[in-house]
């Protein structure tokens, strides 16, 4: 089975210190589209206040091109207000709700507690059908948090079920901050995919550059197919209130899924111009 690449600027992107004009967005967006992707986090429909830099989504995604392209879009929201705006957006097919099982961190991220949060994704997977959109939910903290919140594999199997449960048809785990080792990946990923065969389940994985292989090959093993990333490993979680940890490399991940006959598709060429890019919008 091949992979699903799900490349995310937008994670990449949000938390950076300097705005990123909305031309330079455009153009590397543009460029991602060409690469080959399964799915581009393009985008987030959030308070500009609390993600100033993603102020200009609306801007980006009305500017781009995706007549020649297989490649699909993400936007992520945190509410019912996001979800009605992302709607409106033909080429946004997918949308995206962070779903925290850290109390702690539901609240920085969407200033919503975690029950009211399922409220909000029962409002957001309701507009999400009646527009032809399909919901995509990230359970982050979904290897821990450093709250000390309560966490263990089957509190995050039991959320999964749940949001399962609205006909959410994609759940993503995220290692929000990094925390998960290996052998948690590959447990915590194994259980949601034997517990839940009708769901397409995801790994979203923040990490160093010493330890994306194993990460990686730990979700492979559990028989995970869907994988985010980011080129050059930038990105991180500005609501955590922590150093941000980076996502996983994308370009590192695609030589080595190529080498393992799991990735295919992916055009070169493309893919040095995105690198080319985000050389000159992350240099500072």
């Amino acid at each position: 089975m091949q992979t699903q690449l799900i490349e995310c600027p937008r994670d990449a992107m949000q938390g950076w210190k300097d705005f990123i004009p909305t031309s330079q967005k455009i153009a590397y967006i543009q460029s991602l589209l060409q690469v080959g992707f399964h799915t581009l986090d393009a985008g987030s429909f959030v308070s500009a206040r609390a993600i100033p830099q993603m102020a200009d989504s609306a801007a980006v995604f009305e500017s781009l091109d995706t007549s020649n392209t297989k490649t699909k879009l993400l936007a992520i929201v945190a509410n019912e207000r996001g979800a009605q705006e992302a709607v409106t957006f033909s080429i946004i097919r997918y949308i995206g709700f962070p779903f925290s099982i850290s109390e702690t961190f539901q609240q920085r991220n969407t200033n919503s507690s975690i029950s009211e949060s399922f409220e909000r994704l029962k409002a957001i997977v309701d507009t999400c059908g009646i527009h032809g959109k399909e919901p995509v939910v990230y359970l982050s903290m979904g290897f821990g948090n450093p709250y000390n919140d309560p966490w263990s594999p089957s509190l995050a199997a039991d959320w999964a079920g749940r949001i399962a449960g609205l006909g959410v048809k994609i759940i993503s785990l995220a290692d929000t901050v990094g925390l998960a080792d290996p052998v948690q990946v590959a447990a915590s990923t194994r259980e949601l995919i034997a517990a839940l065969p009708d769901v397409e389940v995801g790994v979203h994985l923040h990490s160093s550059p010493l330890n994306w292989q194993q990460k990686l090959d730990a979700a492979l093993a559990a028989g995970c197919r869907r994988i985010d990333g980011a080129l050059n490993g930038i990105g991180g979680c500005p609501m955590a209130g922590d150093e941000l940890v980076g996502n996983m490399d994308m370009a590192m991940m695609i030589p080595y899924l190529e080498g393992k006959g799991i990735a295919d598709g992916i055009n070169q060429e493309a893919l040095r111009e995105s690198l080319r890019l985000a050389s000159i919008i992350f240099s500072h």
